[in-house]
């Protein structure tokens, strides 16, 4: 008897993508002549603060992931854009600190075990499995705060996280 194939819808594949471990390089800055400066809106070395340049590639990073993720989910920002802009910042701290973009919004007693587990780290899986977002970065279109935007530009995301300081850990 013949394997049985399986059948995937796009829907499927472009989230399958989407989750695949990728460098930040290759989500933040297309391939481009070596000779090419750094302009790019997505360039993290654009962003101009006294932010640390592991939690600045975190941010372009975690910017071109939550774009993607509103495109292929079918969802889109919250009409007031400091929200997401805050939620993609608290996502890329918590990816330089914890290696995992663990959920900002919640509270947690072991960020490090939740971290691991990966049940809330972003997309969470009620975000995946049930298209609920409690940050409110990813809203059906339905939703009374979901915005027309389905994009963020790095610039707005920084402008808006301006002095933007992570809570004393614990």
């Amino acid at each position: 008897m013949a394997p049985r194939r399986q059948r995937y819808t796009r829907r499927a594949l472009a989230l399958a993508a989407l989750l695949q471990p990728t460098s930040s390089f290759q989500a933040v800055r297309p391939t481009v002549a070596r000779t090419a400066l750094r302009s790019s809106s997505s360039d993290p070395a654009a962003v101009e603060d006294d932010t640390p340049i592991a939690v600045q590639k975190a941010v372009a990073a975690m910017t071109a992931f939550s774009n993607r993720y509103v495109k292929v989910s079918g969802t889109k920002y919250c009409s007031e854009p400091s929200v997401p802009a805050v939620v993609i910042r608290g996502l890329a701290e918590h990816k330089v600190s914890l290696g995992a973009p663990l959920c900002p919004c919640r509270n947690y007693v072991d960020k490090e075990a939740e971290a691991k587990s990966g049940y809330w780290n972003c997309p969470c899986v009620p975000m995946r499995e049930r298209h609920e977002c409690h940050c409110m970065l990813f809203l059906p279109e339905d939703n009374g705060f979901a915005g027309d935007s389905d994009d963020i530009s790095l610039e707005d995301v920084v402008k808006l996280t301006a002095g933007f300081k992570p809570p004393p850990a614990q």
